[in-house]
């Protein structure tokens, strides 16, 4: 029985990569998420403060990305709902201001996709995650400065981070999707 090579990716095998060190863009950049809702409807919100940087290598399976994301920015579009996250019973951003993401390795995935595997910190606890990663491409921004555009995927288990959410917690599945649109200019 032959097994067939692993892929392999190289700079030369994707148009326009730029090794360097690249900011997201917050403006240009989304994250959000879901969750179940009573069983039968998504809940969507966002978190509208967020920094993080790409380090992209010469081979692009040891890049690194690292990200930081303010708790109290969150955003459903509801103000009583918005509280009530950011209270004790849910991620308590009066205690745990932040969440992180480090990535720990880059892998080729299926098709022309990436797999992200890194450690996220929410709540005061660190979970492993997979981020399901589509590269966009790359490209021409503002006065002719590279940008990078991908979307990023994965679920997470908000039990497995202690986000119980007190007396609320069973009108809310314990699956929470997030989705990261990101655009990331090059700073050198």
């Amino acid at each position: 029985m032959t097994t067939s090579p692993e892929p392999t990716v190289t700079a030369t095998t994707l148009p326009g990569y730029t090794p360097g060190t690249w900011a997201i863009d917050p403006v240009h950049t989304e994250v959000a998420f879901a969750v179940r809702h009573l069983g039968v409807a998504n809940v969507r919100g966002r978190f509208d403060e967020f920094t993080g940087e790409i380090v992209l290598a010469e081979n692009p399976l040891e890049s690194s990305v690292t990200a930081t994301i303010q708790i109290a920015s969150v955003s459903t579009g509801h103000e009583q709902r918005d509280n009530h996250i950011r209270s004790e019973e849910f991620l308590n951003a009066a205690e745990f201001p932040e969440m992180t993401f480090r990535s720990t390795e880059i892998r080729v995935g299926d098709g022309d996709g990436f797999l992200v595997d890194g450690e996220l910190s929410v709540h005061g606890a660190t979970q492993p995650v997979t981020l399901d990663l589509e590269l966009i491409g790359f490209g021409k921004g503002y006065q002719d400065r590279p940008v990078v555009g991908f979307t990023a995927t994965t679920q997470i288990s908000r039990k497995a981070f202690g986000v119980h959410g007190g007396p609320t917690s069973a009108m809310l599945g314990d699956a929470i999707k997030i989705t990261l649109d990101v655009e990331a200019a090059l700073v050198q």
